[in-house]
């Protein structure tokens, strides 16, 4: 493995870092917004990344898919630690319970969409570095918000189903010990990210669209 793969490898490694934790702050600072301070009284509601870190999913898997020899080497995902909520301190459950799941992928989108505006800025000060930082961490941001929609334990779009379903948090937890074997098996399902790439692909070409960015670069 070359140095030049190494050092890029580990500058995507640190902004999935970064993304995670806003990712997972988001949903920290909405559960405390709807009256549940279980996660802050955790510490959670921080932006420091060692308050988020997953063992597998912010290390073990992101390097793998990072420096292992694979076709989808590119295709760097992750999640963090997820956020304890109690329902029963939220102020509307049933609806403030979606709106702290989806907040992680919400903030993942409007980082994307500052991201692109941050590549905007670089085109126009001729700044090509401004330009692929801002580019690889829009598209890597827009990754994570729909990966983390697929309705998988640990992901947030297992939750959001377990809440319209109505399923039990004892059930969910049942097929969640299974979810990361669950996972890795469906990501190894040519058309999973093969859906991901082409919607995380459309989705920064639109918000680019938007802001004037010229995505033919």
């Amino acid at each position: 493995m070359d140095a030049r793969r190494i050092i890029d490898g580990l500058i995507m490694y640190l902004g999935l870092v970064v993304l995670l934790t806003l990712h997972e702050f988001g949903h920290a600072w909405v559960a405390w917004r709807c009256g549940d301070d279980t996660a802050r009284l955790q510490g959670r509601v921080s932006l420091n990344p060692l308050a988020h870190i997953d063992p597998i999913g912010t290390v073990v898997l992101p390097l793998l898919i990072l420096f292992l020899p694979a076709s989808f080497g590119r295709f760097l995902v992750g999640w963090a630690k997820p956020v304890p909520v109690n329902p029963g301190k939220l102020r509307n459950p049933r609806v403030d319970d979606i709106l702290v799941t989806l907040a992680g992928p919400g903030m993942n989108l409007l980082l994307g969409v500052v991201l692109m505006g941050l590549a905007r800025i670089g085109y126009l000060v001729g700044s090509a570095g401004l330009v692929e930082i801002g580019l690889e961490m829009a598209r890597l941001s827009l990754l994570l918000c729909f990966f983390n929609l697929l309705p998988i334990p640990p992901l947030d779009g297992s939750q959001v189903v377990r809440s319209l379903s109505g399923m039990s948090y004892q059930t969910y937890y049942k097929i969640a010990r299974y979810g990361f074997f669950i996972l890795i098996l469906a990501l190894q399902i040519p058309l999973v990210p093969t859906m991901l790439a082409a919607v995380t692909t459309t989705s920064q070409a639109v918000i680019g669209t938007w802001l004037g960015m010229p995505m033919g670069l």
